[in-house]
């Protein structure tokens, strides 16, 4: 049977050319790494590193939404994202283990295109796309291997327009991939020679995220 239709709440909401909003959630950090077999030429040490755990973390944000048509509209949602990486690192040689915790504290500035389906009762689902410039503020206290702080990630994703009594509050999953190479490879701070290993061990790393967040508006 077809549904039925209900009394709609805040039926004029998405009339408004702007919507302001704010957003709370987690999300989950990842590295990637690529190894370049790298030996060191006095001790013969090889060393390997991977992303061996989660890096659940937390994230907030204000969101501004501009309406460009009944169906689209353009969203910039400034936001801080909490959260760390857990590398393992492991030499070929003896088989030992060392680990590094990468702290991050991303500033970004998502800005993505909302396409939303049509309104039915009160709810709305929507897709989006779009690019988030992001500057880590964390990055000069790592220590074995460190980050550059500015990235640019490419996020796509979808979630649900739920429009209560007072308010609009919106589930939202969303996928960020790093599009550059993050790995610092100039480490002037590294005093001790047998440190830079672990640099000169990796060639590439990229980073990405999950995202879980809730928005109101």
């Amino acid at each position: 049977m077809a549904q039925q239709r209900k009394v709609q709440n805040k039926p004029y909401i998405d009339e408004r050319r702007w919507h302001y909003g704010f957003n709370v959630g987690v999300h989950d950090q990842w590295i990637t790494m690529q190894g370049n077999g790298y030996i060191d030429p006095v001790s013969g040490d090889q060393w390997t590193a991977k992303n061996d755990q989660m890096g659940i973390g937390f994230t907030v944000g204000v969101l501004g939404e501009l309406k460009l048509h009944r169906y689209l509209a353009l969203r910039i949602n400034p936001t801080l994202h909490f959260g760390s990486k857990q590398i393992l690192f492991e030499n070929q040689k003896d088989g030992l283990h060392q680990s590094q915790e990468m702290r991050s504290t991303y500033v970004g500035v998502p800005v993505d295109l909302k396409v939303s389906a049509p309104r039915f009762n009160n709810y709305r689902p929507y897709l989006l796309a779009g690019v988030a410039p992001m500057y880590d503020v964390t990055t000069g206290k790592h220590s074995m291997l460190r980050a550059k702080p500015m990235n640019v990630f490419l996020e796509f994703g979808g979630g649900c327009d739920l429009y209560m009594p007072f308010f609009k509050f919106i589930p939202e999953l969303k996928f960020c991939l790093g599009l550059g190479n993050i790995l610092d490879k100039k480490r002037p701070d590294i005093t001790d020679p047998t440190q830079t290993i672990y640099t000169e061990s990796i060639d590439r790393a990229s980073v990405g995220m999950v995202v879980l967040s809730f928005y109101f508006e």
